[in-house]
């Protein structure tokens, strides 16, 4: 696309701006595109560097994409599989990743990936195109798009690896990691760093090993060895993940975090579970009990969808337990989360 003049980009905008107003205002988010506004407004008045302005624009671009190309699939859950791009074809964990994907298919799932060659290729080619996202990365090497979602419509390209791992954990409701290297490490560690602080939203995250593999057991090791004997992570933390070398134990763990556990958000500070069927008397006052610790005041009370609730039209009649999180063990809020599902 040929480079805009002045004077066009000019008219462009005064056009825009002519239609922004009653688009905010039909959309009832004008309090939200206000803000936005602003930002804009003070990034102007700042003079802020070209080159950080550029970095604003495509950002948001990417993330705008990213966001309506997803808007069609919300209903559907789905799971991102990280893993080398490196991996070839005839790796045994190449073939777990296959076997991984087409499984989380048959239950219902689609299957997110970098787009790339390695595992990501084989987590997509157990998918099938129709059931694949790609999120890939501008690279100058290794990360063209492999054959099994190029030139589809559900493929979004990213410049910055930061919108794209924030695309990762926002449309996912789980995580697999597969054998790989740098990126694959700081794909992990963020995920379970933003688990960790609550940054995310809870969900189940597995590491598939190879058959027999140690890959992630000694992955593992260290954490336990330079980490936690140190203080640097709490004992807990290490239940925000389990490691196996089985394709279906991986699709069970996912599947078995979602058998009562719905999904969360915070309404005024306070945490909700919705949840698929209500919580027996009895089980409530097992976790009650059990989880005294996560509970700042009060206790973890059940009830119907809280009047900021009414709008979230598809989850408004699911059973909620609610209560004020300590907004600091995580790793015992998944615990928790097991506890929940485990009484079905």
């Amino acid at each position: 696309m040929p480079k805009k003049t002045k004077p066009q980009a000019l008219k462009e905008l005064e056009a825009l701006l002519a239609q922004v107003l009653p688009v905010a205002q039909a959309s009832g988010d004008i309090d939200i595109v206000t803000d936005l506004f602003t930002t804009i407004h003070r990034l102007l008045t700042a003079q802020v560097d070209r080159g950080d302005m550029k970095l604003i624009s495509r950002a948001l671009q990417e993330l705008r994409y990213a966001f309506d190309t997803f808007s069609a699939y919300r209903q559907l859950r789905k799971v991102t599989v990280f893993g080398s791009a490196r991996t070839k074809e005839d790796d045994p964990a190449y073939k777990q990743a296959v076997a991984f994907a087409r499984a989380m298919v048959e239950q219902g799932y689609m299957v997110i990936t970098g787009a790339g060659e390695g595992i990501m290729r084989g987590a997509q080619e157990g998918a099938g195109r129709e059931q694949s996202f790609g999120v890939n990365i501008e690279l100058p090497f290794e990360q063209a798009p492999n054959a099994f979602i190029h030139e589809d419509p559900k493929l979004i390209a990213c410049k910055y690896f930061f919108t794209r791992k924030l695309i990762f954990v926002k449309e996912s409701h789980a995580l697999a990691l597969f054998p790989g290297g740098w990126g694959t490490m700081d794909e992990g560690f963020e995920v379970l760093t933003l688990q960790q602080t609550g940054k995310s939203a809870p969900m189940p995250i597995v590491f598939v090993d190879e058959p027999g593999g140690s890959y992630w057991s000694e992955w593992r090791e260290y954490n336990v060895q330079h980490l936690l004997k140190r203080n640097l992570i709490s004992a807990e933390d290490l239940h925000l993940f389990i490691i196996t070398d089985h394709p279906e134990t991986a699709v069970k763990e996912i599947l078995t975090f979602y058998k009562n556990y719905h999904s969360s958000r915070y309404v005024h500070g306070r945490l909700v579970f919705r949840l698929n069927r209500p919580v027996p008397d009895a089980l409530l006052d097992a976790i009650n009990h059990d989880f005294a610790d996560l509970v700042s005041q009060g206790k973890i009370e059940q009830g119907p969808a809280l009047p900021e609730e009414r709008n979230e039209h598809e989850l408004v009649n699911l059973p909620r337990l609610m209560f004020w999180f300590n907004r600091k063990n995580s790793g015992r809020l998944r615990q928790l989360i097991d506890a929940i599902n485990q009484g079905y």
